[in-house]
């Protein structure tokens, strides 16, 4: 059963992260241009000169959060923003969008058009100071996670509907050949969104659309579905003092007025317990 965690509807509501040594859940509204939290209950809000979508926590008090330029040292006290790398800088057509800390301390994320051009983002690997492009001409980029045995990465291109999976050097990281589908969602006409692994291997993705977030096995066989009370459902992050809640953030993005209407709580974040075990989010090494 779902819960409101935290009312205020974003337009584009994506990222959430659980912080493991601050035991609270950041996200963020893309279009609103803000990272989102709450300290004991009580609402907060970081405003940006630009869009930003996606973090990885490096220590207590800072974040490297994913802008439409860069990736930024960002400090949660002071709010001290210091660029790490630039990312797509000269190209005024994308914007980041999902984006994980991967095991061994790099970062990988997607980006793609303000518009969703086809063929117009990438999806890149933050390690050791450098980024380097792994997958390039995609439309939505999304499903960025990770398997706990360290064995591949997911991610999907949401406009092919298809969930792709990458064998990763178990060393290194970095990806070993081509990636192979895992999921084809082209019969069921659903829309891969945001994505997280469980601590049994698990995949919990956000299905665009849908109201939902389903769960498959690492076989890509269907477990389950956990429904929430908005149309499009963005992306889900296990957290809580024992990583068995299920946060989930939606949109109102292209919704009209009389859904928002009758639906009042499209774009709001939700909280779904009883569903499974996440595993620790992965610290970011600059």
């Amino acid at each position: 059963m779902s819960r409101v965690f935290d009312d205020r509807p974003c337009e584009l509501g994506e990222g959430p992260l659980w912080h493991p040594n601050r035991k609270q859940l950041f996200w963020f509204d893309i279009l609103g241009k803000r990272l989102m939290t709450q300290e004991d209950g009580e609402p907060r809000s970081w405003q940006f000169p630009e869009h930003v979508s996606a973090a990885g926590w490096v220590d207590r008090d800072t974040l490297l959060i994913a802008s439409e330029t860069g990736l930024w040292r960002f400090n949660l006290a002071t709010e001290d923003k210091d660029l790490i790398a630039p990312l797509e800088v000269d190209n005024p057509v994308t914007r980041s969008n999902d984006g994980r800390a991967d095991p061994w301390g790099g970062f990988w994320i997607g980006t793609m058009g303000k518009s969703a051009e086809r063929g117009a983002g990438s999806i890149y690997r933050f390690w050791r100071g450098e980024v380097q492009r792994l997958v390039p001409d995609v439309t939505i980029s999304n499903a960025i996670c990770f398997a706990p045995d360290r064995s591949c990465a997911y991610f999907t291109d949401t406009a092919t509907k298809l969930v792709m999976r990458y064998a990763l050097n178990p060393e290194t990281g970095w990806p070993i050949g081509s990636p192979s589908v895992f999921l084809n969602l082209r019969m069921d006409g659903l829309n891969p969104d945001g994505a997280v692994v469980d601590a049994e291997g698990s995949i919990w993705i956000a299905q665009w659309g849908a109201s939902r977030v389903a769960g498959y096995s690492d076989a890509g066989q269907f477990l389950t579905a956990v429904e929430f009370p908005a149309t499009h459902t963005s992306c889900p992050a296990f957290g809580g003092d024992d990583l068995t809640t299920l946060f989930c953030t939606t949109a109102r993005q292209g919704l009209d007025v009389d859904t928002l209407n009758a639906q009042p709580t499209n774009g709001m974040t939700f909280a779904a317990t009883a569903v499974g075990k996440g595993q620790t989010e992965h610290r970011v090494i600059l």
